[in-house]
C-alpha cells in the first residue's frame, strides 16, 4: 500500500490549460490521458519520479457522469472552480479492501490519444465524496503501463497536507497515513473543520513548491 497519484480538478478553463500551467510551475511535461468511458471524465497526467503522478481531471457533459461516483466527485470539485480533490493508494491486492469496507471495486480504463491503454480496478470514491480527507484505492491492471512510468524528472511529492483527523484517516486504511511512503510527509490541520486536500508541496530542482 504506497501513495500513488493526487488528484486535481480543472479549474474553469479545462483540463488542459489547467495541466500547463501545474507543469511549467513544476518543470515537468504532461501528458494527455484521454477520456474514461465509465466515468464521464477525461484527465491529463504530470509524470513525478517514484512512480507517482498528477492527475489534472475534468467532468465531461455525458450522463455517465452524473451516475458514476467518480464522476459526481470529479464534477462538484469542477463546480466549485477546481483544485485538489483527493489522494490515491495504489494495492496490490484489492480485493482484501473489498473485504474491509464491504464494498466492491469498479473497473476502469482509458486509452491515450497515442494508443497507450491504462486499465485498473479503483475503489473508495463513495468515501471520498462522503469525507474527501479519505483517500481512495487503485490496483492497476497486470501488465499495464503505469502512467508516471514516462517520467524524466527529479520532481517528487514530499508532503501532503489535508484538512481532517489522522485517526479517520488510519481507520479508513488500516494504517498510518505515513505508512503510505517512507519520503512523503503527511500535515493534518483543522480536524474539526472542512475536511479535505488542501495542499500538496513537491521538491523540485528549483526548491519547494507547494499548490
Amino acid at each position: 500500500m504506497r501513495v500513488d497519484h493526487v488528484s486535481y480538478a480543472a479549474e474553469p478553463d479545462g483540463s488542459i490549460a489547467t495541466a500547463e500551467r501545474l507543469a511549467e510551475r513544476l518543470g515537468v511535461e504532461p501528458v494527455y490521458g484521454g477520456v474514461h468511458p465509465a466515468f464521464g471524465t477525461r484527465n491529463v497526467i504530470l509524470p513525478l519520479a517514484h512512480e507517482r503522478y498528477v492527475e489534472v481531471v475534468e467532468s465531461l457533459d455525458h450522463p455517465v457522469c452524473d451516475k458514476a461516483p467518480f464522476g459526481q466527485a470529479v464534477k462538484a470539485r469542477c463546480a466549485q472552480g477546481g483544485g485538489w480533490m483527493g489522494w490515491v493508494v495504489r494495492v496490490d491486492d484489492i480485493t482484501r479492501v473489498e473485504d474491509r469496507v464491504g464494498r466492491d471495486a469498479v473497473a476502469g480504463s482509458r486509452t491515450r490519444p497515442d494508443g497507450v491503454h491504462h486499465s485498473w480496478r479503483q475503489l473508495g470514491i463513495n468515501g471520498l465524496l462522503a469525507d474527501p480527507q479519505l483517500p481512495y484505492f487503485v490496483q492497476w491492471d497486470d501488465g499495464v503501463q503505469h502512467p508516471s512510468s514516462e517520467a524524466a524528472t527529479l520532481v517528487t511529492i514530499q508532503r501532503i497536507t489535508i484538512a481532517g483527523s489522522p485517526d479517520r484517516v488510519r481507520d479508513w486504511l488500516g494504517k498510518d497515513a505515513d505508512d503510505t511512503s517512507s519520503v512523503i510527509d503527511f500535515e493534518f490541520v483543522s480536524p474539526k473543520g472542512q475536511p479535505g486536500l488542501m495542499a500538496v508541496t513537491f521538491s523540485t530542482p528549483q526548491g519547494k513548491i507547494t499548490i
